[in-house]
């Protein structure tokens, strides 16, 4: 499946308001807090990454999906948004294809791990990110409909981002001299261990 992604994203301070915030204003429980473990590929020389492309394997609870991220063709970008072409399909075996993508030259060079709640409402998605350098949420629909959302949360402009995670961790790492090689439990603890990004946000 390919599609055109724009979204934004937000610093959340409290976890336990924005949940409410969201059921008050009718948002639909989709998926209830889950572990989500991704997988960027590449090769060597980081040939999709100067195409600004990822290529991703994620494991979302019991749910294994492959996707390519692309700029689109031509695009001027709108500053407020992130607006990528996706492609996306269902996996059934991860490990597999991870070999796959090693005996045609891509490695695994980033990997970032999350606990992610999913809610639906009208034509939009909004996901709830606990990572382990912040919470952030992040709304996916059309430029009008984020807009208003983010009305309706009273979320002003200085508190949203454009950044991927990527770009989130490396931030991190200058700011606090972390070791760090990866966006991951395991190397970094709780979200609650460290500094709070909600002040930095681009």
């Amino acid at each position: 499946m390919q599609a055109a992604e724009i979204e934004l994203k937000f610093s959340v301070e409290d976890v336990a308001a924005f949940r409410s915030e969201a059921e008050r204003l009718g948002f639909r429980l989709v998926t209830d807090r889950t572990f989500e473990s991704n997988v960027l590929y590449d090769t060597v020389d980081r040939r999709l990454r100067s195409r600004r492309q990822i290529l991703r394997i994620r494991h979302y609870g019991t749910r294994c999906t492959v996707t390519h991220k692309r700029v689109a063709d031509g695009e001027g970008g709108d500053v407020h948004y992130k607006t990528r072409i996706e492609t996306e399909s269902v996996v059934e075996d991860g490990d597999a294809l991870a070999e796959i993508f090693l005996q045609l030259g891509y490695g695994p060079v980033f990997r970032y791990e999350k606990y992610r709640t999913e809610w639906e409402l009208e034509e939009g998605h909004l996901v709830l990110d606990e990572t382990p350098i912040g919470v952030w949420a992040e709304l996916e629909g059309s430029p009008a409909w984020i807009e208003r959302i983010l009305e309706a949360l009273r979320v002003g402009r200085e508190r949203c981002s454009t950044a991927s995670y990527g770009a989130m961790f490396l931030r991190w790492k200058e700011q606090t001299g972390s070791s760090a090689r990866n966006l991951a439990f395991d190397e970094i603890g709780s979200w609650a261990e460290t500094e709070d990004l909600s002040a930095t946000a681009p």
